[in-house]
């Protein structure tokens, strides 16, 4: 009898490298320990191109997006969920999270973390705190 085999072996995700919660989020990740191993690109770079020919680089930018090593694309919820669904520790959450009950709060939480992003971020280049290239996260109110 052949042992059981993952159908992914690895796992790509592109990451906005100018958003300080997705930084955050990369060095979390990073910190658990992995049962599928995690490798981190910046989302729209030059390296991200060339691994993914075949992307919307510029979507990618805009929502998280996880590549399988066989293939496999994860976008936003679905990304997040396969992202813990690779760490030792969250399988189980993610196992959940993607069921019918869980959903809804995977769901929930992924556009929390969006609309957070997008309010550091700004609405283009240009524009708000990461109008030099460099994000900030917001002081206290006040």
């Amino acid at each position: 009898m052949s042992a059981p085999t993952t159908p992914v072996g690895r796992l790509t995700v592109l990451y906005d490298a100018d958003c300080p919660l997705c930084v955050h989020l990369r060095h979390w990740l990073l910190r658990q320990r992995q049962l599928v191993p995690l490798d981190f690109v910046p989302a729209g770079s030059q390296q991200a191109r060339r691994l993914f020919p075949a992307l919307d680089h510029t979507a990618t930018l805009r929502e998280i997006t996880v590549i399988g090593d066989r293939g496999q694309v994860y976008r936003e919820t679905s990304a997040w969920i396969v992202c813990l669904w690779a760490l030792a520790d969250h399988r189980p959450k993610a196992h959940w999270l993607a069921t019918p009950a869980g959903q809804p709060f995977a769901r929930v939480t992924v556009l929390a973390a969006a609309k957070w992003r997008e309010a550091l971020k700004g609405p283009g280049p240009d524009d708000g705190p990461c109008r030099d290239g460099h994000c900030e996260v917001p002081g206290p109110p006040g």
